[in-house]
């Protein structure tokens, strides 16, 4: 196992900087020019040569004007001592940028993860057991309409109900203007603001993860080792959740760890329908302000993720299932 994780770190090295480099070339090849989107507001203020000088000190300063190599060499150098460069809208470094909407994606996310495996874990178990009964039925009409459903439809109904018509919950932001007090009333103030934002996240998970198990405990409750348990007498509780559920795991580990990973991509539609300062919407900010450091450092902290969370998922086969551990 040791040589096994030793391969898959070299494995992950290497298409790290492999997709460092297709990242660092994408991003400059995107039409624009950040240097003259910081300078642009001068151009009417100062006379041609002036604002041709500044122009050029700027792209001198942002290093616009360095070959290729040499920009990518400064900017990885950044990346791996985990410093990112700086952004060119917040004008600090990268790393404080993400900080503050790195922990509200990943708040919100925990919590829809939470409520959302709560759910569909039991609810697509019990529907594997009971399949083609009417209760299994009106579920999987339920799913296939929750998974047509875009998420600003969700957005849109749940705002209506329980914002618009009831009052119970603020629309958008992430605390309250102003709110002082001890921080049980600040984590009691943010959670009210995410309440809405988790539902939605959690309603429109819910159909694809509910089919997903209920698939594969019915593949797994078709196994010969399921009707030889039962032969042997023992209880269906046992035989569901110690022998059939242990067996389904294997492909829905992969969905959940992989949901996992996802806590730290953020929700760009949710987190703009509610005005809330998470990952998903600074990115497409760092997009639409040709920000190349903060959208380069975002998006390479999605591949570590990514690639952390495969190797993750791979050592979890073996601790779920033994028959798939390495051998000599």
């Amino acid at each position: 196992m040791l040589k096994y994780i030793t391969k898959r770190l070299l494995y992950m090295v290497f298409v790290f900087f492999t997709m460092s480099v297709l990242i660092f070339a994408l991003y400059n090849a995107i039409p624009g020019d950040p240097a003259m989107m910081q300078v642009a507001s001068q151009r009417d203020k100062l006379k041609p040569e002036q604002f041709e000088k500044i122009y050029q000190n700027m792209r001198q300063q942002m290093g616009l004007d360095d070959p290729a190599p040499v920009r990518y060499g400064k900017w990885i150098k950044s990346v791996v001592t985990l410093k990112f460069g700086d952004s060119i809208i917040y004008k600090k470094p990268v790393t404080k940028v993400i900080a503050e909407p790195m922990k509200n994606t990943i708040f919100l996310n925990l919590m829809v993860t939470f409520f959302a495996l709560g759910i569909t874990i039991p609810l697509g178990i019990y529907c594997a057991v009971k399949k083609f009964s009417k209760f299994d039925t009106a579920v999987q009409v339920l799913t296939i309409v929750g998974y047509s459903l875009p998420v600003f439809i969700f957005a849109l109904i749940i705002i209506y109900f329980f914002a618009v018509q009831l009052r119970w919950f603020p629309v958008s932001g992430m605390n309250t203007p102003n709110i002082s007090g001890s921080a049980m009333v600040l984590f009691l103030d943010r959670v009210k603001y995410m309440v809405l934002p988790t539902m939605v996240l959690t309603l429109a998970s819910l159909g694809g993860m509910t089919r997903y198990v209920r698939a594969a405990m019915i593949d797994s409750l078709r196994m010969d080792y399921i009707r030889t348990a039962r032969a042997k007498g023992l209880t269906e509780r046992v035989v569901i959740y110690s022998h059939a559920w242990r067996n389904a795991l294997l492909p829905i580990i992969t969905l959940i760890i992989s949901w996992f990973i996802a806590i730290f991509s953020g929700s760009i539609i949710t987190e703009s329908i509610f005005a809330l300062n998470g990952m998903g919407k600074i990115y497409l900010k760092a997009l639409n302000g040709l920000d190349y450091n903060l959208a380069m450092g975002v998006q390479m902290f999605y591949i570590v993720v990514s690639l952390v969370g495969n190797l993750i998922i791979d050592l979890s086969y073996g601790i779920v299932d033994p028959r798939v551990r390495i051998a000599k």
